[in-house]
């Protein structure tokens, strides 16, 4: 699989990585055997990217991840993982205290000395630009617990503060055909600047996967059930902030755009990776076969930025208007 250096890391990607919040929770329950399976189908895939977070089954994804990489110590994998969201979303709770035990927390659960990369987890929009914290990154670093850090951002104003800080190594941020407005300043400025960008709810939490109806039913503990009016979190972490019915119909239209032995899934993934300036994309995976579906995405790129027009035409139909102006 193709590989490119995530930005300040200075550390070579798939472009094709791993999320992995459905394996700690929010999105039905997963089995520790079918978590591993997961990881180890990416990995043969060609996956070398991981992305988790502490808050992912309060540490049950980090833990899989750890034990998964202990049990296979020859693996050349990359691990993102992300604090900040275990305590009330105030810009107090950031400080170096704090840091320095939430990333203790997390080098236990990966069982590591040193993290690869951590990423603030869509903090308030205020800690974006504190120096404060940054000092208390750049303090991290010097300690040697973790090796480079970034942000998971919201909106697009948080990427840009968080990009032209100088040091930030990496940008986490919500890129899919549903949602077109980083690509406007966002990933031009950080490849301007040299920061990564990791593009995530790259499916509209499944919309784009082209397999769901009005009819289709998720259990009570995903997030795609009970935050669809943002009661939890963000709504724009599920479905991409989209009206679901809008969102199916998006869906449809973007399907008959799909080259023959392409799936719909596939074409979504392949075109975010042909945006310039985009590092990595971190689709999640249920099952081994969503796994190694989503991994051949990286073989179709030039077939799905041939889409690009009519990418950007569905978008204006739909989702500019009520999208755009949010994030």
């Amino acid at each position: 699989m193709e590989q490119r250096i995530l930005g300040r890391t200075g550390r070579p990607v798939s472009v094709v990585g791993l999320g992995t919040w459905q394996l700690g929770a929010d999105w039905g329950e997963v089995e520790d055997k079918d978590a591993v399976a997961v990881l180890d189908a990416a990995v043969e895939a060609g996956v070398t990217f991981f992305d988790t977070a502490d808050v992912y089954g309060d540490g049950r994804s980090e833990a899989t991840i750890g034990g998964f990489l202990k049990d296979n110590p020859d693996l050349d994998v990359f691990v993102g993982t992300k604090m900040g969201r275990r305590v009330d979303q105030t810009p107090e709770n950031y400080t170096l205290s704090n840091f320095r035990q939430w990333i203790d927390r997390s080098r236990t659960n990966l069982g590591v000395d040193s993290l690869d990369l951590v990423q603030l987890h869509c903090p308030p929009t205020a800690v974006y630009s504190s120096d404060e914290v940054y000092d208390a990154l750049d303090t991290l670093v010097a300690d040697g617990v973790i090796r480079n850090y970034g942000v998971s951002v919201e909106r697009t104003d948080e990427a840009l503060a968080a990009i032209a800080r100088g040091t930030t190594a990496s940008v986490q941020i919500i890129l899919n055909a549903f949602r077109l407005k980083p690509l406007d300043e966002v990933l031009p400025a950080a490849k301007a600047a040299g920061v990564g960008i990791i593009a995530r709810v790259p499916l509209a939490s499944g919309l784009l996967s082209g397999k769901y109806t009005k009819d289709t039913a998720f259990a009570e503990d995903d997030h795609r059930n009970y935050n669809r009016n943002g009661a939890a979190f963000d709504v724009g972490e599920t479905f991409s902030g989209v009206d679901y019915e809008t969102g199916l119909q998006a869906a449809r239209e973007f399907a008959e755009l799909v080259p023959e032995g392409i799936t719909t899934a596939q074409a979504a993934l392949a075109w975010i990776i042909a945006q310039d300036g985009l590092s990595t994309v971190i689709p999640g995976a249920r099952t081994p076969e969503q796994a190694r579906s989503n991994a051949a995405a990286a073989g179709f790129v030039d077939q799905a930025d041939d889409m690009s027009d009519a990418v950007a035409a569905i978008y204006d139909r739909h989702f500019r208007a009520t999208v755009h102006p949010k994030w």
